[in-house]
């Protein structure tokens, strides 16, 4: 079977260079949605549609790809944690993390345009973290300035020193894009990794 084009529906840094780890030759499209959660939506639901939406934002300008769509939310309880945008913001995030776990859902779409045809699961990550103390949230903070991530870590840094421990089957849900499961997914279009 020839080879599909593969087409990552994401302008994330973090989700192109997990994807690149697969070393197969990919582009990447910027899918224009609204991410805005429906009302009542909930989370588990919100990142499925949205991974799906996203794969399937990009398929008019690449008709016969496969599609890879990807959202991700971190739950802190039933509340959602999102990117503090500065150091103040990161900074009650992370006492408000400190002793606790937060789940990290992340929604996986593998769109075959050509088929009109999604493969979609949501993937479960937990952290747990330490108990932090504040000079612990300062120092790693001014370290990562992490304020574009959810959560206000870079697991795949620094971050993982706020850790008591994981709990998950794929460690790359946890930075956007689980490449165990798309593994699968893109076999079962054909694309083989190994």
């Amino acid at each position: 079977m020839s080879q599909s084009q593969l087409v990552l529906a994401s302008t994330s840094p973090f989700r192109k260079e997990l994807l690149s780890r697969l070393q197969l030759d990919f582009e990447t499209a910027s899918p224009d949605i609204d991410e805005s959660p429906l009302e009542g939506e909930p989370p588990l639901q919100l990142v499925y549609r949205l991974a799906e939406q996203k794969a399937k934002a990009c398929a008019s300008q690449f008709p016969d790809a496969l599609l890879i769509g990807s959202d991700q939310i971190a739950l802190l309880g039933d509340q959602i944690l999102g990117k503090p945008g500065n150091h103040e913001k990161a900074c009650q995030q992370l006492k408000k993390l400190s002793g606790q776990y937060v789940s990290f859902l992340t929604g996986l779409c593998l769109y075959n345009a050509k088929q009109q045809r999604s493969q979609i699961e949501v993937i479960q990550f937990n952290v747990y973290f330490r108990i932090l103390s504040d000079e612990q949230i300062e120092n790693y903070l001014r370290a990562e300035t992490p304020y574009n991530c959810a959560g206000s870590f870079k697991s795949e840094a620094m971050g993982v020193a706020l850790f008591d421990r994981l709990e998950g089957d794929d460690p790359t849900a946890l930075i956007g894009l689980p490449l165990i499961r798309l593994t699968r997914m893109l076999e079962n279009e054909g694309v083989c990794v190994i």
